[in-house]
């Protein structure tokens, strides 16, 4: 999608708190620790090509993506850190991956089985146990020491990493957390070789549960300074900086006396004399109609979405009359008024992952620091 260069709406990526949320977690491990940033999903919004830039001159230790073609963005960029695909690559395409030194998760013995047989040349592999989160890799032990021994066999395989994820590592209640890192110990316990790589922490593992079995962080929405619990766990060993703000300005602005509906369906319904301000920003850009209500910052007032939310724009209840081109702020702090990705997630009753990776490309990505 073309990004929207001609009209007021920015996605602001601030590099600085980027830098902090990184190195305030390197500063957290010992030397014998690696930080893989994952930049998945566009960096969850953020920009994947210019966050990982910003991360190579920190001296990351790689990368983590979701897909074969979002790791070959990175090499195509010049990006040559290590980069892991987290989900399944397709059998056909394990030699291309090999020909751009990629790192591919294989989640049983059948896909290593059928993958060797596409290989010219080696391919590393990282091997996805499953403790319990149910989504892809191992279960069974056995099966685990038989995928371990055929990458020790095949001359094309190199068996680079072993892994696994916490499905509730950003929950107070450690119980099924504690039984997956048990299941994961008991799982490798019998492999017949060291990984260079062995991991299990994402963000929240990093920050609430630091001794886990895992030489890596595969730091990702924490790296972008928001909170994986949302606000359920609030004590952080350290102060995240949210690197992402959404701003806008007024297109048009009328007043309206009581009586008039707002919007498709004619949802609302002025109930005095009301002054509605048009924004340019709608669902087709990742502010979905379920926000219809929320607040955003107008001249240093939090305004209510009124109506429903459009393809393209919104309406906003202004208290006063403001001149066209007046700034708005949807995530971000104007004045003494802060509106965080994760007060719209609980508006919108999801998490913040979803506000930042719902932004579409036709927002620009403005970079600054």
């Amino acid at each position: 999608m073309q990004p929207a260069i001609h009209r007021p709406t920015r996605a602001i990526i601030d590099r600085q708190a980027i830098r902090n949320n990184f190195l305030h977690e390197r500063q957290q491990l010992t030397s014998d620790k690696y930080i893989f940033a994952v930049v998945k999903a566009n960096a969850y919004g953020h920009g994947a090509v210019a966050v990982a830039k910003v991360l190579h001159e920190l001296q990351v230790d790689g990368f983590c993506v979701a897909t074969l073609d979002e790791a070959l963005e990175l090499r195509q960029n010049g990006l040559q850190e290590p980069i892991l695909v987290l989900g399944i690559t397709s059998v056909q395409d394990v030699q291309l991956a090999a020909e751009n030194d990629i790192s591919l998760t294989a989640a049983s013995l059948a896909w290593l089985e059928e993958a060797v047989n596409n290989l010219q040349q080696p391919l590393k592999i990282h091997l996805a146990i499953d403790s319990g989160m149910n989504r892809l890799g191992i279960r069974d032990r056995l099966e685990v020491i038989a995928a371990t021994e055929f990458l020790l066999q095949e001359t094309n395989l190199v068996a680079e990493g072993i892994f696994t994820h916490f499905a509730t590592a950003d929950e107070p209640d450690v119980t099924y957390f504690n039984s997956q890192e048990r299941k994961f110990r008991e799982l490798i316990c019998d492999v017949r070789t060291t990984f260079q790589y062995v991991h299990c922490a994402n963000s929240a593992t990093a920050l609430w549960h630091q001794d886990v079995t895992s030489n890596v962080i595969r730091l990702g929405i924490s790296l972008y300074g928001l909170n994986p619990s949302g606000t359920v766990m609030k004590e952080l060993p350290y102060s995240l900086h949210p690197a992402l703000s959404l701003t806008s300005e007024v297109s048009y602005i009328k007043q309206l006396p009581a009586g008039q509906k707002v919007g498709y369906g004619a949802t609302y319904t002025t109930s005095s004399d009301e002054i509605i301000a048009t924004i340019p920003i709608g669902y087709a850009d990742g502010w979905l109609r379920r926000l219809s209500g929320s607040k955003i910052i107008i001249d240093d007032e939090l305004c209510p979405i009124v109506g429903r939310i459009c393809m393209d724009q919104l309406m906003v209840s202004v208290g006063h009359m403001v001149p066209v081109g007046t700034p708005v702020v949807l995530i971000g702090t104007q004045a003494d008024l802060s509106i965080s990705a994760t007060d719209v997630a609980n508006y919108s009753k999801t998490i913040n992952y979803e506000i930042t990776c719902n932004l579409s490309d036709r927002i620009p990505r403005t970079y600054i620091n």
